[in-house]
């Protein structure tokens, strides 16, 4: 069967993903097809060889894998009117809507259908997002692919649902919290003399080269400080005076805060 992909919602993530996907050469231009009710600002992916098109119901008909990358206020909605035309045999099911969960999606939509739900970063953009996916009467097989296609836009982990708002915290929110880091390194930079352009860059490639260590080499962080740190240094003596003003213990509680305000919205 043919895994041609409709990306329902060609908003600011539905094109990510679209782009990516491509690009990556994950699939081809002819078996992507991305709605929205504008159809030209859609005009990037058509010329690419993207099918676009603003009815939703002719996007799933001749597609395998329906991606809803809609507003969660939309996804009721959206669900309802294609309901007519899904085939629980036929479709299978990817929501990047946030905060919908699966029983929200089968409520509408039906308990047959194998459905996935992730939850990329806004590091998507650049296929560099950290997407956290959980399913729902899904095999091996299913699985297996929604962890490659999203492998295509970043990298991708399969965990429970009930650890989804954890995911956002540590994933999606998580992005925030290393952007005010880079941002204190910016300022302290200026402060020991680099201009703010040249303290920018250096801040934001050492923490992409410190993120690079973990992820190739697979190290734990504490491995790599004792590599840069020497008795009686220089690193030594800012990371003591950093804990000393509660540093580790303010981001997790900070980590903390967030997630508990997440489960007590809910």
């Amino acid at each position: 069967m043919s895994n041609r992909i409709a990306i329902i919602g060609g908003g600011n993530l539905g094109m990510a993903m679209a782009e990516g996907l491509v690009s990556s050469g994950f699939i081809q231009a002819g078996d992507l097809i991305v709605t929205r009710r504008n159809l030209s600002l859609l005009s990037s992916l058509q010329q690419k060889g993207v099918a676009v098109t603003t009815d939703n119901r002719d996007a799933v008909k001749n597609a395998r894998w329906i991606i809803l990358a809609v507003k969660p206020f939309q996804v009721k909605e959206v669900l309802e009117d294609l309901r007519p035309v899904l085939d629980p045999l036929k479709h299978i099911l990817i929501s990047v809507v946030t905060g919908v969960w699966i029983k929200d999606l089968q409520e509408v939509a039906g308990p047959q259908f194998p459905i996935f739900r992730a939850m990329p970063n806004t590091a998507i953009a650049i296929k560099q997002s950290m997407t956290c996916i959980c399913s729902e009467n899904a095999d091996a097989g299913q699985q297996q692919y929604v962890s490659e296609l999203f492998s295509q836009l970043g990298r991708s982990v399969l965990i429970e649902e009930k650890l989804m708002d954890a995911a956002t915290v540590l994933g999606a929110c998580g992005t925030a919290y290393a952007m005010r880091y880079i941002r204190a390194n910016i300022q302290g930079g200026i402060e020991i003399g680099f201009s703010a352009a040249t303290a920018s860059l250096i801040a934001a490639q050492t923490v992409k080269g410190a993120a690079e260590l973990l992820l190739t080499a697979n190290t734990h962080p504490e491995q790599e400080i004792d590599k840069v740190t020497t008795p009686k240094g220089c690193t030594i003596a800012g990371l003591n005076e950093m804990e000393h003003q509660g540093f580790s213990s303010s981001l997790i509680k900070g980590i903390v805060t967030s997630y508990k305000k997440i489960v007590n919205d809910m």
